[in-house]
């Protein structure tokens, strides 16, 4: 938890404006694609190490065209390098922005939701007669536990 409270509001201009530039690099990347979770785990990965074997390879197959099959795309390998190399530092800044706006979101929603438990907490303790029993019953519902199998239900299981 942050040492200091956040205390900010996003004016709905920002939040649009927000909006609008994510859309906007959505439109600037208009080739991105939207793998399912199986996709995922079947491709191979490219990491720090895999960058370097990447690279070398394309050098390679680029300085000796005569032992690859003739199709083979080199041109085509060299466009998804570069196209990868491209998106490297986007990626690492849109992996950024997005742990502090999850970072953020669940600091401010824990901020919330404490404040909202005083509330419940003090509208129990002193809110008896001040026409908030209705209120504190169903702001009580959030608590409420389903009710669990009997022991003799247990037993005859």
């Amino acid at each position: 938890m942050p040492t200091t409270p956040i205390s900010a509001t996003l004016a709905q201009t920002d939040r649009d404006a927000v909006l609008q530039a994510i859309s906007t690099i959505k439109e600037k990347l208009p080739f991105l694609v939207d793998l399912s979770a199986d996709d995922r785990k079947t491709l191979p990965k490219m990491g720090d190490k895999s960058r370097a074997f990447v690279s070398k390879a394309l050098e390679v197959a680029a300085q000796n065209p005569e032992f690859l099959p003739r199709s083979f795309d080199l041109e085509e390998m060299r466009k998804d390098v570069q196209l990868f190399e491209a998106l490297y530092p986007v990626l690492l800044s849109l992996t950024q922005l997005q742990e502090l706006v999850d970072d953020t979101s669940l600091a401010v929603g824990s901020e919330a939701y404490a404040a909202a438990l005083q509330v419940y907490n003090y509208a129990k303790a002193s809110g008896q007669g001040a026409g908030l029993d209705a209120v504190v019953v169903e702001m009580g519902q959030r608590f409420a536990r389903k009710p669990g199998k009997s022991k003799s239900q247990k037993a005859a299981l």
